[in-house]
């Protein structure tokens, strides 16, 4: 690995556990030979690279993030980046306002079960 791409990769762990904490980063540190190109890709890419840019600040990325993910449908991830948005600054009432809006432009099928993982994810970090 290229010195830039060690600097990315050290730069999306550090951000990875910042916003996820030890659970989130029980995926990268038990990867596997199969797993770890996907792992790699997440913490160099994802956060190293992208999540990491200052243009934006953590707390609007995880707002996008959460509403992205509710119109595709992704409820486990939804799930564990609601988790990750109360780490980066994001209050309960600006998570129901995300979802509320995504009725609108998503649907309610996918509004609604976007609706429910959120609900679970705060309850699981007292955040309810």
């Amino acid at each position: 690995m290229s010195e830039s791409a060690n600097d990315a990769a050290a730069r999306g762990r550090a951000l990875r556990e910042q916003i996820f904490g030890p659970e989130g980063m029980r995926a990268l540190d038990n990867a596997d030979d199969f797993q770890m190109p996907l792992q790699d890709a997440v913490t160099r890419i994802c956060f190293g690279e992208v999540w990491s840019r200052p243009e934006l600040s953590l707390k609007l990325r995880s707002m996008l993030t959460i509403a992205m993910l509710a119109g595709q449908s992704r409820p486990a991830q939804l799930k564990n980046h609601v988790k990750g948005a109360i780490a980066n600054g994001v209050t309960k009432e600006e998570i129901r306002e995300i979802l509320l809006h995504a009725v609108l432009y998503y649907g309610l099928p996918a509004a609604a079960d976007s609706w429910g993982q959120a609900t679970a994810a705060l309850k699981e970090i007292d955040a309810y």
